[in-house]
């Protein structure tokens, strides 16, 4: 006889699992790790999560994917950095349907900030594990060579490894994704606007234009258009910002300076040509 109901073992396997997302977000911002079946049992439910929001984004869904993408990344151990980075660059490009650049900004830097916590912790990523491996490699390419003089083989050579094959497809994949981020990040940055968040849009382009061969022709072209048009908008973006912060300063100075009959007006700051710098002038007759 058939039923709906969940027997006994998915009651448990639930309940064990739900146990486990609690100790996670119990241990207070710290990288809780689980057991290997507790951790494949939270990764297999975040990537259903997150199959299910890539299904809704392609269907222009964007806010129902964005709930998914986010009951993704709860669900994701927070030490496994390369799906977590790629959740979160998901999760920007919803923020950048949404026009929400703000959040975009957030989510983009968070699959950075994922990735480069990858970097650090995998040793294979790291300059110094590399320098390790760099050291090992040498000392067993001296230990071949020598064997293979000796046997008279010196033309042969050594097969790629599997690990090696692993690490450039690992590598490939972190660039890829650091580059959706990098795109997605300088698009909410440059939508975004302000001094400040047109300056980091135009470091992100200028990041993605250093690994040209990273990205698609269609998406270098924005990148190298972004790098003419940023420019001039952050130099008029800072002028403006900083004539309004000088007004706020001078109405600052002029509410104190009342009471005294004065006005910032009354002080003038004169530049000396010879050795640049500023000394500031008392004009008695200054307008208030």
């Amino acid at each position: 006889m058939s039923t709906t109901e969940p027997s006994k073992d998915d009651v448990v396997k639930s309940a064990d699992l739900e146990k486990a997302k609690y100790n996670a977000e119990a241990a207070d911002g710290q990288e809780l790790k689980f057991t290997p079946e507790e951790e494949e049992a939270l990764l297999k439910e975040s990537t259903t999560s997150k199959d299910e929001a890539n299904t809704l984004f392609a269907a222009k869904k964007y806010q129902d994917a964005l709930e998914k993408y986010d009951d993704a990344i709860n669900s994701c151990p927070k030490y496994l950095h390369y799906p977590r980075a790629v959740i979160y660059s998901n999760i920007a490009a919803c923020h950048i349907q949404l026009e929400d650049w703000k959040e975009a900004i957030k989510s983009a830097s968070d699959s950075l900030k994922a990735l480069e916590k990858l970097e650090q912790s995998d040793p294979r990523l790291s300059p110094e594990g590399k320098k390790s491996d760099e050291k090992k490699e040498k000392k067993e390419d001296d230990d071949v060579e020598e064997e293979i003089i000796s046997n008279g083989a010196s033309r042969a050579a050594p097969a790629p490894s599997a690990d090696d094959s692993k690490l450039k497809t690992l590598q490939a994949n972190i660039q890829r994704i650091r580059c959706k981020a990098l795109m997605r990040r300088a698009r909410g940055r440059s939508e975004a606007g302000g001094w400040h968040n047109l300056a980091g849009a135009e470091e992100d382009c200028k990041a993605l234009a250093a690994k040209p061969e990273s990205l698609a022709p269609a998406d270098l072209r924005v990148v190298r258009k972004q790098l003419r048009d940023l420019p001039p908008r952050v130099k008029a973006a800072q002028e403006k910002e900083m004539g309004e912060m000088w007004g706020k300063l001078k109405d600052l100075g002029n509410g104190i300076l009342k009471p005294f009959g004065l006005s910032t007006n009354n002080f003038q700051m004169a530049k000396d040509e010879k050795t640049g710098g500023y000394s500031m002038n008392f004009q008695p007759g200054g307008s208030s």
